[in-house]
């Protein structure tokens, strides 16, 4: 069973990974997993911490001369800011004058909901737990998951379709989402000119009012087979999975499969996809969608067509013109507190849900085909996809 966890505060020394269950034998590429880390820094609107840190994966455990080794694999990445928080939040008890408190809670974050249940007298623990920086190191371990679905032909990649009120409105497809993650400047991470200049336009309007914008961004998973999730256990369906790996991340308020929303509203003659059969000459078969209006899940089952989850992200919570808010000490009315922040991370947060996306195709992958290596492994998913041709 494939399983991760996450350690480390904002300002703390270092983040932590630890991934464990994957199979023997996986090659784990470096540069793969630096250029990941690297694109959630990216992104027009991000604030001064992304001119701090490098992000870089160092593996403690789990990997060997190249390749994973059976065992959990522990991943850390310094904090550069570190240096500048020592005194503050030191783990010995230092000097309490030295403490940075978070001393009015801010609206939309998750201060005051924080503070009051783990008793807090302000929120600057939640703060550290709570921050989006935690997202680097599932991106860390989503990396990792992304070189072994790869084994397997499947690639996740994704883009942004909103900022604000600017959206992409035409079709997107797939080399254009190899070319943009190839891309060595990132703006918004929208495959379209002239729709990403409008993103920034609304980027622009926001920084100027000292306020933040939000936004939706989507995940595509290429070349999945059918087969993978099910619908026999609700707490094993692919889309339950999907969603709860995407609704997780910070700011994430919403998540939609394939067209969703548009279903709700949609008769079903026009929602839902027509099945084909193609046969050639050339001894290909195999059964076709005429659309793709499910993205590529039926039933909590992969389908064959490309997985496509979205995920709707809410403004970030720290406003350089901070909302009313009340003093933790005094009860008092006053301006929430705030801190060096983002004004967009709509970009991050689609590379930070690739991660998380990643994560449950493999886990579902290694539900179905299993293998405590590689060779195991791919030789069951071989011989499924033989009994997809022959069916």
């Amino acid at each position: 069973m494939l399983r991760f966890t996450t350690a480390g505060e904002s300002h703390g020394e270092a983040l932590v990974a630890n991934l464990s269950g994957l199979p023997a034998g996986l090659g784990i590429q470096q540069a793969f997993m630096d250029r990941e880390l690297w694109r959630r820094q990216q992104g027009y609107g991000r604030g001064g911490r992304m001119r701090i840190e490098t992000d870089t994966a160092h593996i403690l455990s789990g990997v060997r001369h190249g390749h994973t080794i059976g065992s959990p694999i522990a991943i850390l990445i310094a904090n550069r800011d570190w240096k500048n928080w020592e005194e503050s939040l030191p783990v010995e008890p230092g000097d309490p004058a030295k403490h940075k408190a978070v001393k009015s809670p801010r609206p939309g974050h998750a201060d005051l909901a924080g503070a009051l249940k783990y008793n807090l007298p302000e929120a600057r623990y939640v703060l550290e737990r709570a921050s989006a920086r935690e997202s680097t190191a599932r991106v860390a371990a989503g990396s990792i998951a992304k070189l072994f679905l790869r084994e397997l032909g499947i690639e996740v990649l994704s883009h942004v379709i909103q900022v604000g009120n600017a959206r992409l409105r035409r079709a997107v497809k797939w080399d254009e989402l190899v070319a943009l993650a190839a891309k060595d400047e990132v703006l918004l991470g929208c495959v379209d000119a002239e729709s990403e200049q409008a993103m920034k336009a609304e980027v622009d309007a926001v920084l100027r009012t000292g306020d933040t914008v939000g936004g939706i961004f989507e995940v595509v998973v290429h070349n999945i087979p059918p087969g993978l999730g099910t619908y026999a256990q609700w707490d094993e369906r692919l889309d339950t999975r999907l969603a709860a790996a995407v609704m997780s991340l910070q700011a994430v308020k919403a998540v939609e499969i394939g067209d969703g929303v548009l279903a709700a509203s949609s008769p079903g003659s026009s929602i839902h996809d027509e099945i084909g059969y193609e046969r050639t000459g050339s001894g290909f078969s195999g059964f076709t969608r005429a659309s793709n209006h499910a993205g590529g899940i039926e039933g909590g089952v992969s389908n064959g067509c490309d997985l496509i989850v979205r995920g709707y992200l809410k403004p970030i919570s720290t406003l350089r013109r901070p909302l009313a808010s009340v003093d933790f000490a005094t009860r008092e009315p006053v301006k929430a507190a705030y801190e060096r922040s983002d004004v967009c991370v709509v970009p991050a947060a689609g590379v930070a849900a690739e991660s998380m996306v990643a994560i449950a195709i493999a886990t579902a992958a290694l539900d179905k085909f299993g293998g405590d290596s590689m060779l195991e492994t791919l030789r069951n998913f071989h011989g499924y996809c033989e009994q997809l041709k022959n069916y």
